[in-house]
């Protein structure tokens, strides 16, 4: 569900407004537009949170870069993270030194070492060097091996400087972040209070459930509230509180960096449910889909655990997969063979993959459909999207009769699809709206049309798929090509090192690619196909409470 939001305007004395916002942090239940304050202050604690930021990077950049055998360097001793800052500051000083010191050798290197303060001595005292010796024009200030003494040492204190930098705890910067994220959240808070007078106000949003919770604080410290209701117009952040079984698909919408709008509905069970099946089905690989879940049982300990329970479900769906299609790196396992579910996914003509998926994808749809239609009950709109879910049921009969997967549409679909576009024609729009909506009327015919394509679209959990086995047979039959009876032993040794580099390479691929198909092609029927039907924009903003990190 999308827990009711409660809008707040909070007053409190002018002179106590620092301490108002330390009560509110602590109390961890208020969201406040914090992206909107962008003055002197906030732009100050970004800028000393970038300073971190950008010393934990050179830490590891010169750590990386760091010579091996070199010598260790004595422990970094100054302040962090602004002596990084500083010395890698003095490092790049000394290095565009050294840029242009290399310059200067190369320029007066065809003339060999000779000494300038004895050529301008001579050529004061009138003597024709020139015919002694091939001079430049312009004469170095040093000779030319005292260049080349003085760039050794340049480049050995650059390495000096650079290996202290990396001698630096970056652990230690690390641990300053949660502090410095307060900070800027704080100086944002700060800017976002109001004065009149002796009076300051801040405004924000309170779930309905911390109400209660709001009211003790408000009791304790003085403060004069109004709680009301958003309006028209208003855009609350939403809160997501799924089943307690879906709560880890947050983890993903905040990957993903989407969000519900307030007025939208809680999508996570769906989600969730059709997710792991398209996650398996693109991937298409019991073997890949055990090497996730391997990675995914070694990272349990660093891997947070809404993720963790996420990538468990998404590869143990897989794995199942794996056994009903009986497909394991690319190939068959014999045991397997006589179950009567792998025998009928892998039909030659591939009809019943086809069909597999056009039925996920009517389901899918058509739950969306009903879906709106109960929440809508009993306003009139809801036998539109009853309509709606009878229309989805057609097309999907059509779209099985064009690819050759049924032999023609039964004649009670007619009657079926006719009541559809009566009921979506007639119900969509109400009467009052025509004036206002009338034109939504219009591009009905279009959306009945595209609602066609929707359904062909989840053909992609087919063919992403199939093409991953076949890319992964490929590499099967090219490895397994080398080794010969017809070679001599230790050419059948090489290769066979050559047969394992091929599948280790031509496997690691199909799985990097697996990975891509999962982000392109299972969110996409999730937050494109089924959201449009299900009328979710995903133009909303979570729900932040101003709370200590």
């Amino acid at each position: 569900m999308i827990v009711p939001m409660k809008h707040l305007d909070l007053l409190c004395v002018a002179g106590d407004k620092e301490n108002t916002l330390k009560a509110l942090r602590e109390l961890g239940a208020v969201h406040l537009d914090l992206a909107s304050a962008q003055g002197a202050e906030v732009t100050e604690e970004k800028g000393l949170a970038a300073d971190a930021e950008k010393a934990v990077r050179l830490i590891q950049k010169y750590r990386k870069e760091l010579p091996e055998g070199m010598p260790a360097s004595k422990p970094f001793e100054g302040p962090l993270p602004g002596g990084v800052l500083e010395l890698a500051d003095t490092v790049d000083a000394l290095k565009s030194q050294a840029d242009q010191l290399e310059r200067e050798i190369k320029k007066y290197a065809p003339y060999g070492d000779f000494d300038p303060a004895l050529a301008q001595k001579l050529i004061d005292l009138g003597i024709d060097v020139a015919s002694v010796a091939e001079l430049p024009e312009k004469l170095p200030a040093k000779r030319l091996s005292a260049m080349e003494s003085d760039l050794a040492s340049l480049r050995a204190e650059i390495a000096a400087k650079g290996a202290q930098i990396a001698s630096a705890d970056e652990q230690s910067i690390l641990a300053l972040y949660p502090q410095l994220a307060d900070r800027v959240a704080f100086a944002a808070a700060k800017e976002l209070i109001s004065e009149q007078g002796a009076i300051a106000c801040i405004a924000g949003w309170v779930p309905a459930p911390a109400v209660e919770s709001l009211r003790q604080a408000v009791s304790r410290n003085g403060w004069g509230v109004l709680l009301r209701d958003p309006v028209d117009g208003e855009l609350p952040p939403t809160l997501v509180e799924p089943p307690k079984l879906f709560r880890p698909m947050q983890a993903l919408f905040a990957g993903l960096g989407i969000a519900p709008a307030y007025t939208e509905a809680d999508v996570s069970v769906p989600f969730m449910c059709y997710f792991s099946l398209f996650f398996a089905m693109l991937v298409g690989d019991g073997a890949y889909g055990a090497i996730f879940l391997a990675g995914t049982l070694a990272m349990r300990k660093k891997l947070p655990r809404s993720w963790f329970v996420l990538l468990t479900v998404f590869s143990s769906a897989t794995v199942l997969w794996g056994v009903l299609s009986n497909t394991w790196f690319g190939a068959p396992l014999p045991f397997l063979r006589h179950l009567p579910t792998v025998e009928w996914l892998g039909d030659a003509s591939y009809h019943n993959m086809m069909l597999l998926c056009f039925t996920i994808g009517v389901s899918h749809l058509m739950l969306a459909r009903l879906w709106n239609g109960i929440c809508r009950a009993p306003d009139s709109t809801c036998i539109a999207e009853f309509g709606w879910a009878g229309v989805l049921l057609f097309m999907y009969l059509v779209t099985n009769s064009i690819v050759g997967i049924f032999s023609g549409i039964p004649t009670w679909a007619y009657s079926v699809f006719g009541v559809s576009l009566v009921a979506v024609f007639g119900f969509s729009v109400k009467p009052s709206e025509l004036k206002t909506r009338g034109a939504e009327l219009g591009m009905l015919p279009l959306n009945i049309m595209s609602a066609l394509g929707d359904i062909i679209s989840y053909v992609r959990l087919f063919a992403v798929g199939l093409a991953s086995v076949k890319v992964a047979e490929n590499f099967n039959t090219m490895a397994t090509g080398l080794v010969s009876s017809e070679h001599a032993l230790w050419v059948n040794v090489l290769m066979s090192l050559a047969m394992v580099a091929i599948l280790v390479i031509g496997h690691g691929l199909n799985l990097a690619m697996a990975g891509l198909s999962i982000l392109v092609h299972a969110v996409r029927l999730n937050t494109l196909e089924f959201s449009n039907h299900k009328g979710v924009s995903w133009a909303g903003y979570a729900f932040k409470a101003f709370k200590k990190n």
